[in-house]
């Protein structure tokens, strides 16, 4: 690949050929705000850093997800990694694959590495029958611990969440619209703090939309394809005419038990999925979903990280990332029968 010139370095930045020169060959006399800038337009164009100018490695932070073969978990990783390694810190990434360690033990783990601090996606902060005792011992030795996607209110500590309210509401607005009016959940166990919302806020929005007169189904299996399709079949055998899923992998799942009941999506029955993950714009339909700004979401989470790290105000409790509903192929208008 050939090196970026002076002046796509510049235009990037929005600063002078001299200024990016400068900072090139870590010449005094240009802020750190603009040195930044610089830096950053060459990560933005694709290009390594020279040698002295690549952030040195000054500890390692803890990610613990659920697993990497749901792409939104691996999106966030990716982000929060390369975010990390922005700043200066390397990412030990720990998945809680079915039979290998689980969260309390990569803590353990990593806290014998010593490590900067740790970042908890979907971990047992987001279910409500969990003991929150490791999590407030990480708050008691004052080691950054950031929470990512379920809320621990005893917690002390920053956490970021999808906003489950404003993805019902969209969701709910765009099936009304379509004149659904009997509409279904599918989503995992009820302990799960983003199933509670998800629900309230859907049976919420529903009275809203159609004052009373609308009715919903809740299944609650597991997050996965198996978990959707079982969910779906329970939904269809209540008749709703439109499955709102809690995850993007669910309603892949939702849309195989409908054909396989001999049915259409969306011509019998409309699917939204949840994430839209990369790949829901290729699916056949392309999936309908609640895109989750795993940039944002991320971007926060290191932030938080980092000023918890410094010894900065940080912003403890929980903060919400609204989300946004894009619209492709498998949400339609309800299906209508004609009298005999």
């Amino acid at each position: 690949m050939n090196r970026p010139t002076l002046a796509e370095i510049a235009d990037q930045a929005g600063v002078s050929q001299a200024t990016v020169s400068r900072v090139l060959n870590d010449k005094a006399g240009v802020s750190d705000s603009t040195r930044q800038c610089v830096l950053t337009a060459l990560d933005v164009l694709g290009y390594q850093r020279p040698t002295h100018l690549k952030p040195v490695t000054t500890g390692l932070v803890g990610l613990i997800v659920p697993e990497l073969t749901n792409p939104v978990f691996a999106s966030h990783a990716q982000a929060i990694e390369t975010l990390l390694s922005k700043e200066g810190y390397a990412t030990a990434v720990c998945t809680q694959a079915p039979g290998g360690m689980r969260e309390d033990d990569y803590i353990r783990v990593l806290r014998s590495r010593q490590v900067s601090g740790i970042i908890v996606i979907c971990g047992s902060h987001a279910d409500t029958t969990a003991d929150m005792s490791t999590y407030q011992e990480l708050v008691d030795i004052g080691l950054p611990l950031v929470l990512v996607n379920g809320y621990a209110p005893s917690v002390a500590t920053p956490q970021i969440s999808d906003d489950d309210t404003s993805a019902m509401d969209q969701a709910v607005a765009h099936l009304v619209d379509l004149g659904h009016t009997h509409i279904g959940l599918a989503v995992g166990p009820r302990r799960y703090v983003t199933v509670q919302r998800k629900e309230q806020s859907l049976r919420a929005a529903m009275d809203r939309r159609l004052a009373g007169h609308g009715r919903v189904a809740v299944s609650n299996t597991v997050f996965s394809v198996d978990g959707g399709a079982r969910a779906a079949v329970d939904l269809l055998d209540h008749g709703v005419s439109a499955i709102i899923c809690g995850s993007d992998l669910m309603a892949l799942g939702a849309i195989r038990a409908v054909r396989a009941q001999g049915l259409s999506v969306p011509r019998d029955i409309s699917v939204i999925g949840s994430d839209d993950s990369a790949l829901m714009r290729y699916t056949d339909p392309p999936l309908t979903s609640l895109h989750q700004d795993v940039g944002l979401i991320s971007t926060m989470a290191v932030q938080s990280l980092i000023g918890l790290v410094r010894g900065d105000a940080a912003c403890i409790g929980e903060r919400l990332v609204r989300p946004e509903l894009v619209i492709r192929a498998t949400t339609g208008p309800v299906r209508t029968t004609s009298a005999a």
